[in-house]
Formats: C-alpha cells, structure tokens, sequence
C-alpha cells in the first residue's frame, strides 16, 4: 500500500489508528521475555516506553500501566515497553561501532532516538468493520527469531532511505549499497489473539500472523485465534550515513544487528502491553488518526521534553559507545 494514499485515509471517518514517536528509554542488554532476570542478557537492545521496564518484568508483579511513572512516548498512558535489536557498523579492522538512531520526520522535532509506534486495524483506508479488541494487563509477545537463517516471515522489513519519508521498496534483507538517508528497520506483529493466553512459552503461539507487508491485514481471523487485536508495528531509523566513507571496498555490507546477524534475517522486536485502564480501547473504538488522538481526543498526550525526561537507571554498565574490539556479550565473533 503506497503511502500516498494516507492523504485518502485522514478522510476516513471509521478509521482509528495511532501512530506516535517514543524517544529512548534506554540502551543496553536487556531482555525480561527471552531472558528474564538475566542482566546482561545475551546481545544489546534499544528500549523506549514506560519506566517501569526492568530486567525480570514478572506478570505477578502487577499491571505496567498501574506501575510506571513517566513513559518516553507521546500518549502519557502509554506505559508499554518496546524493544528491539540494535544495529553496528562493522569497520575493515575488524571494531564495531553503534549506529545512532535518528528521529522520523513525521514526529515532533527534538525526540531523542527512539522509536515510531503503530497500532493500526485492517490497514491505513478501512477498520474492515471489524471488532479491534485491546490487549489486556500482562500481554506480551514478540515477532522474529534472531536464529533465523532465511526470510522468517511478513512484516520484517528493511528500506533504504533516500530521505526520512522513504518507505519502499521493501527489502528482506540489509541494503546491498550504501543508503543516502540511513537504514530504516520495519517490526509488524501478528493481529489475531487466541483470546485466552496473554503469553506463550514462545512468546508467539497465541498469535496469529495475518499481516502482509506495508500495514495490510491478508484476511480474517482463523478460528483457533478469533480475536483482532490492534496490529502493532515499529520503524526505527539508524543513521548509518556517517559510515559511508568506511564502507568496505569489496561492496560486501558492513552493518551488523548486535546479536552477530549480518544478513538480517533475525531482525526481531518484543512487545508488553502496559496501556493504562481502558485507553487504548478508547482509542481503538474512536475515529481519530495519528496526532488528532492526542489532547484529550481521546487519548492525553504529553510534550517531547517530558518524553525525553524520562529514563530508567542502568543495570548493565558496560561501553556501547566506543569503537569496539566486539559487540557487547558477542566475544570471539
């Protein structure tokens, strides 16, 4: 679906669908749903959401949107977390440097890094008239798998940006060349919930994947998984021009995302619900789009200084910022 055709869905009275910028939380190996308690876990992430993230995030421990007191994204109800793997640039002599990551252009100007947020119904035109169901307290999943050696699915996605509104084509894998706007990595979740389990041992399970690439939902949802749930996507921009002049002389490509993955085919983001009370159904049963839901309508929002206030103290101290001998925790590659 071009995004051309997001001038069309503005006019779309049904349609609700959020779409807001989350500055970072914080940048280090953590990682409370594959490895809970774990500090460090095994490769690097970047956080954004609310200040409640840590690194066991035990459901027992109560409801996130009941427990945190700031949140770096837009919507001040918004205490989810939401993280995903970051990306290095890999230099001939063999040291790893962190790519930064940049604002989207569509999103207040001055947000620190972090992250765009979607939660979408059918795609960017219609709700498809049906029922969007919020997820409830203690929901989590994840989308990917970082020990995949082949495209693992739809909705994991690449682009090379021209500028910050690029946004195809659409590639499986890290660009071949180098990308005159940076690197932007694109995370969709399934939309179909079995309506029972807010979690699974793979953190997956009680999903099901009726995404097609670029915000489009393929069809109903089956019959083992009824429930539509919003679909949640994530863009996050990495400023990969500053390594244009290092690139390799033999073409071959130097980026690498920090669990060791220099094709690309692990790339993967998790997810914990942590939306507080009834908003995001609110939101999901309104007809408002991107920033008309903020101020009250339905949902409060909050400015990018208060975004950027907030943060959570480090519990792995460790370099990420420096030229590297290795990435954090992947010795000997």
């Amino acid at each position: 679906m071009k995004w051309l055709s997001l001038s069309l869905a503005l006019a779309v009275p049904t349609q609700a669908a959020l779409r807001f910028g989350c500055s970072t939380l914080t940048i280090q190996r953590l990682d409370p749903l594959v490895e809970p308690g774990a500090a460090p876990s095994a490769h690097l992430h970047q956080i954004v959401g609310g200040n409640a993230f840590n690194a066991s995030m035990d459901p027992a421990q109560g409801d996130l949107g009941d427990k945190g007191t700031c949140t770096t994204c837009t919507f001040s109800e918004d205490f989810s977390n939401y993280w995903t793997a970051v990306m290095f640039f890999k230099h001939t002599n063999g040291s790893y440097k962190r790519v930064p990551i940049m604002q989207n252009t569509a999103l207040p100007n001055g947000i620190n890094g972090g992250m765009t947020i979607y939660y979408t119904q059918q795609d960017f035109s219609s709700n498809g008239n049906t029922k969007i169901t919020a997820f409830k307290p203690g929901f989590r999943m994840t989308v990917g798998t970082p020990t995949a050696e082949s495209k693992f699915g739809p909705g994991l996605k690449f682009v090379c940006l021209n500028d910050k509104g690029t946004r195809f084509p659409e590639l499986d894998d890290f660009p071949t060349q180098r990308c005159p706007g940076g690197i932007m990595t694109v995370h969709h979740f399934p939309a179909c919930w079995d309506g029972k389990n807010l979690d699974s041992p793979d953190h997956q399970s009680h999903m099901y994947n009726t995404v097609k690439d670029a915000f489009q939902n393929s069809g109903p949802c089956p019959a083992s998984h009824p429930v539509r749930v919003p679909q949640v996507a994530y863009e996050t921009l990495w400023d990969t021009t500053q390594f244009n002049s290092m690139w390799p002389s033999d073409g071959s490509n130097p980026f690498v995302l920090s669990y060791g993955d220099n094709k690309g085919y692990g790339t993967h983001a998790d997810y914990v619900f942590g939306w507080k009370g009834d908003s995001l159904q609110r939101a999901m049963d309104s007809s408002c789009m991107f920033n008309a839901c903020e101020n009250g309508n339905p949902l409060l929002s909050q400015g990018v200084q208060q975004m950027n206030a907030c943060s959570v103290s480090k519990t792995v101290t460790e370099d990420i910022d420096s030229w590297l001998p290795e990435m954090p925790g992947m010795s000997g590659m």
